[in-house]
């Protein structure tokens, strides 16, 4: 069985985190609503709180973006070579 990993939009992130600023129900009832961990909204609040912080950065860290980045310019120098090194018809 694979878990699938939902991905939320930093607008959507902010927004939740605006409502619970706003609201004056509790946190888990906010989560339970929106249909998320409550402890993945209280991370949001401490995020988007702490000022040294840019909150909502990205996803991954830059190590596996560059990672990515060598292996689709590695795969695209095999297909070229591949093509190159076929006979003509």
């Amino acid at each position: 069985m694979t878990l699938l990993r939902r991905k939320y939009t930093q607008e959507y992130k902010q927004e939740a985190v605006v409502l619970v600023q706003q609201s004056h129900q509790p946190v888990s009832l906010i989560a339970k609503n929106l249909g998320i961990n409550e402890s993945m909204l209280r991370r949001w609040v401490k995020e988007i709180s702490e000022p040294s912080k840019k909150a909502f950065t990205g996803n991954g860290n830059p190590r596996d973006e560059e990672l990515a980045r060598l292996k689709r310019e590695r795969n695209f120098l095999r297909e070229a070579a591949a093509y190159f090194v076929k006979p003509p018809k």
